[in-house]
């Protein structure tokens, strides 16, 4: 098939420099980066999962709430450290 495709300058000349390289023509040196190209994108490995675990909270945590209770922690220590100055 016959097309018509536009490259950077810096693609162009890495292509011509493999070419030259391997002793191909720019044409099979096109058509071998652009096969490796699909094929890396067709044959990834699976996404890394990270197991879960039970991370032992106390009943009565609501970690949907993490940044509200973070505050009033650190709401807490301010006032902590303000009447210890006193």
């Amino acid at each position: 098939m016959r097309t018509t495709v536009t490259l950077d300058a810096d693609v162009a000349a890495r292509l011509k420099a493999i070419a030259r390289e391997r002793g191909l023509s720019f044409k099979a040196a096109l058509n071998d980066a652009v096969r490796a190209g699909l094929d890396a994108t067709t044959n990834q490995q699976a996404r890394y999962q990270v197991p879960a675990r039970p991370m032992g909270l106390r009943p009565g945590v609501d970690l949907d709430h993490a940044l509200r209770l973070a505050a009033d922690d650190e709401d807490s220590e301010i006032i902590r450290k303000l009447h210890l100055r006193k």
